[in-house]
């Protein structure tokens, strides 16, 4: 029998949301949510508000062209003529400037703005590095013919297939008004025509925008599977800002040993020593002219507490016993930290029968 240890297999998985460490890296490497069919969908629709805004202005500007193009092509010698030709042509050119640049102005504006709210600000060259392996033709091959190549394929020739059949759906709705235009004054039919074509861009634009919504949150999703990482990728990354657990414990386990040796070189000086009697000790120091009360010099519990009332012995320092006062001391009041108004009364008397005990060893 092969003994297979399963956990192997478990610790490769990526089951493990990313940590925010792993999303600041991603997002500087230029791995963020954004939707390619937001920023279409929201640039056509803005296009299409300022068409509708600005429709009525810019269509008296090109009105006005088309008259005077043909005035002036009644006479094509003079009209084409060296003289006229330079300037008319720069007529034509401006007024079509006129009509095209809002529309690039509106299509720049939006396309800053729901970038902004997809990614927010981001400034990185990480993207714009040479990778070698972009040079490998094989792997270039595999990119084209990638599952997410393949998708964002399928997505495209669905969205027009789709647009294209709305926008057939909608026409062939209308077939037999259509039919009449012709028969139509020609104002009016030109109405008719363009209330046609809006509420077809309308139906349009609506199938594009539910596409963009469904489009983005598929981003979303695959962008978070993308950062899942492994539990050993959690565990390098804690190792990498927090440190190795183990020479974590092993400094703390220092520490407190440093800790520990400097206590018992204080418990010496201290005035008395409460115990509980077998398990607590908590050495009490008064200094009048550092503190105002009492404070703890040292405490410990079991083979700590033994130490300390060693120590006491060897440095003749009284120890009382008493139960809840040792353990009220330990369990609240930290070393170094003076001793609480609730607790000051019950080692005020310790402290006075120690005194008063010293005062009859030097009487005697």
């Amino acid at each position: 029998m092969i003994k297979i240890n399963l956990q192997l297999f478990a610790e490769s998985e990526k089951t493990e949301k990313p940590t925010p460490k792993k999303r600041r890296e991603a997002r500087l490497e230029g791995q963020v949510v954004q939707s390619r069919e937001v920023t279409t969908a929201v640039i056509l629709f803005s296009i299409f508000i300022g068409l509708r805004v600005l429709s009525e202005i810019l269509g008296k500007q090109l009105s006005n062209l088309t008259i005077n193009i043909f005035k002036e092509a009644r006479n094509p010698d003079t009209f084409l003529s060296i003289n006229n030709l330079m300037p008319n042509s720069l007529k034509i050119f401006s007024t079509f400037a006129i009509i095209v640049l809002p529309f690039l102005g509106i299509a720049f504006l939006s396309s800053l703005i729901i970038n902004y709210l997809q990614v927010g600000f981001l400034f990185t060259t990480k993207t714009l590095k040479l990778k070698l392996n972009r040079l490998n033709p094989v792997e270039g091959f595999k990119r084209i013919f990638s599952k997410r190549a393949l998708m964002e394929l399928f997505k495209s020739v669905f969205k027009i297939f789709l647009a294209v059949y709305v926008a057939l759906t909608y026409i062939r709705k209308n077939l037999l008004e259509i039919l009449q235009y012709p028969q139509m004054e020609l104002v009016e039919s030109l109405f008719k025509f363009s209330s046609l074509t809006y509420s077809v861009i309308i139906r349009v634009l609506g199938v594009l925008i539910i596409l963009a919504i469904l489009d983005y949150f598929f981003q979303w999703r695959q962008h978070e599977k993308n950062l899942m990482m492994t539990k050993q990728e959690i565990k390098e990354e804690y190792k990498q800002t927090e440190g190795d657990p183990l020479i974590k414990s092993k400094i703390k386990e220092r520490q407190r040993r440093l800790a520990m040796s400097r206590m018992m070189q204080d418990i010496p000086k201290a005035d008395v020593i409460i115990t509980n009697p077998t398990h607590y000790a908590v050495a009490i120091k008064y200094d009048r002219d550092s503190f105002d009360a009492p404070y703890v010099l040292g405490k410990g519990i079991d083979l700590i507490a033994e130490n300390i009332k060693k120590v006491a012995k060897e440095n003749e320092i009284p120890i009382v016993e008493n139960k809840p006062l040792a353990q009220a001391i330990y369990n609240n009041i930290e070393i170094g930290e003076m001793i609480t108004e609730d607790l000051y009364e019950a080692v005020a008397e310790v402290l006075a029968y120690v005194y008063s005990l010293k005062d009859e060893f030097r009487g005697t």
